[in-house]
């Protein structure tokens, strides 16, 4: 979607055009815009927040994941010792 068809979006979701805001959401989620979303939110929108919730715990489980590997050598290869 262009940014003059966004800008749009976003003019007619905030005069209340419910189907505008939907759409804005759901284009703002495929792109994973977690300021969008999180402006969305702010402003009372439940589905951005659930999205936005949903966004942050996906990047928390593979920040988390990506430690665990650091931690244990296993995802570094570097990290684990020269095979006998």
């Amino acid at each position: 979607m262009a940014d003059p068809d966004l800008a749009d979006l976003r003019e007619r979701a905030a005069n209340g055009d419910r189907n505008a805001v939907d759409q804005l959401v759901e284009l703002v989620a495929e792109r994973a815009d977690v300021g969008e979303l999180r402006r969305l939110a702010d402003a009372g929108n439940r589905d951005a927040a659930d999205v936005l919730a949903e966004l942050t715990d996906q990047e928390d489980e593979a920040e988390e994941a990506s430690y665990a590997g650091r931690a244990t050598g296993k995802g570094c290869p570097a990290a684990r010792p020269a095979p006998a």
